[in-house]
């Protein structure tokens, strides 16, 4: 099996694979490609939004409609990486897309969000090998990542849940939950209660517009 077969079949792999060496080169063109929009991306005016959006729309693997995102971003592909409509990405995402994220419609993502699929042996002798392996990372539409959380290789994130500040999310979160912590674990489902209430106390029908 060539890199990305591997890839695919969630066995160990090199990217720089001496046995494919023209799969290596292209990985690494692709690679340098992401850091270079990236680098573009951050480095823009504030007030340059069509640049940014172009640039964007040249960065990602597929982008939906009305995608904002606060620069700076880091990705290792982002041509991995596909983005839903109505997706707000706040400051500092970092992305490791060695493999597939897909983020759904109507995600939200607070500051300084990790998303890695990529991993490594545990045993010291086994990573002086080389080798990783990489699992894909789903988040479901209208899913709320909050401020630092991290999100390993292999997690789905199912639609409607939010994904409290600092999390560490090692494995899949069921959709419309709450989930907090490091392991990340279901703190409570997302219920009726809380279209009355958008913060302990504070309800809704008080806000005036």
């Amino acid at each position: 099996m060539n890199i990305q077969e591997r890839m695919a079949s969630c066995q160990l792999f090199t990217d720089h694979d001496a046995n494919y060496p023209e799969e290596a080169a292209a990985l690494a063109r692709a690679r340098q490609r992401g850091k270079a929009l990236c680098y573009e991306i951050n480095r823009l005016h504030p007030n340059d939004l069509e640049g940014r959006k172009t640039l964007m729309s040249q960065l990602f693997g597929g982008m939906g409609d009305n995608v904002w995102m606060e620069p700076p971003i880091r990705m290792a592909y982002g041509s991995n990486t596909t983005i839903g409509n109505n997706v707000y990405i706040n400051f500092n995402l970092t992305v490791v897309d060695d493999y597939k994220v897909a983020i759904g419609n109507d995600v939200m993502f607070g500051p300084n969000v990790t998303i890695a699929v990529t991993g490594h042996p545990v045993h010291p002798e086994k990573r002086k090998e080389g080798g990783m392996f990489a699992l894909p990372v789903v988040i479901g539409d209208g899913a709320w990542i909050g401020s630092g959380a991290i999100i390993l290789p292999g997690v789905t994130i199912g639609k409607g849940s939010v994904i409290g500040a600092g999390s560490v999310v090692t494995k899949d979160v069921p959709a419309n939950v709450i989930a907090v912590g490091n392991p990340c674990k279901v703190l409570r489902e997302i219920t009726e209660n809380d279209r009355v209430y958008y913060y302990k106390n504070m309800r809704f029908d008080q806000v005036e517009w």
